[in-house]
């Protein structure tokens, strides 16, 4: 597996890393709202939250090894036609601002169960508390952690309209750099074909 960025495109690990961590976003979503079908006290409403619980903390770890891996792999291939200063900066925020809340939801969530004094299992394996029991802690901490996570709703969406205009309107290589090695291969024989 391709570990280096090359001059063109992200390297075989970023890429696999990126849409890993989309795909579990969102299976994330999906457990929290597949929950809501479920009555109360249900086992399939227990599991779906357990679910969302376990993938949470999943996005956690790829997120730090994604995170690992950017650094290691050396300077980010160049966006071709050059954007302008403004949407670089802007590009920057946002990218800033989905590692922020990748890395805080999780935690958040974790800490909220812990203030709830839930015991947490994770592949039947008990997982620390990172905080001591306390019922007011637990409600404000959930509340902060589901507003976050609405606002990852907007994140995701805005991250994936900018590839999308990058790719159909500004035809840079933005979203190009980020696809599987053979997607990228026929959009750029496609591009060239034009």
């Amino acid at each position: 597996m391709e570990l280096r960025n090359s001059g063109h495109r992200y390297s075989t690990a970023l890429v696999a890393l990126h849409w890993l961590t989309l795909v579990l976003l969102i299976a994330v979503y999906a457990a929290m709202e597949l929950r809501g079908l479920a009555p109360k006290g249900s086992d399939m409403r227990t599991n779906m939250k357990a679910l969302h619980f376990l993938l949470g903390l999943v996005v956690l770890v790829v997120v730090l090894v994604r995170i690992g891996a950017r650094w290691s792999a050396g300077a980010a291939p160049p966006i071709l036609p050059p954007m302008p200063g403004w949407q670089d900066k802007l590009a920057s925020l946002l990218h800033y601002a989905l590692y922020v809340f990748m890395l805080a939801t999780p935690i958040l969530g974790w800490l909220t169960l812990s203030a709830d004094g839930k015991p947490i299992v994770l592949f039947g394996l008990p997982v620390p508390s990172l905080v001591g029991a306390d019922q007011s802690l637990a409600h404000q901490l959930k509340e902060v952690h589901e507003t976050l996570a609405t606002a990852g709703y907007f994140l995701i969406g805005a991250h994936a309209l900018a590839a999308l205009m990058h790719h159909y309107v500004t035809r840079d290589n933005t979203l190009v750099r980020m696809l599987p090695r053979g997607a990228a291969a026929g959009e750029w024989a496609r591009r060239e074909a034009r």
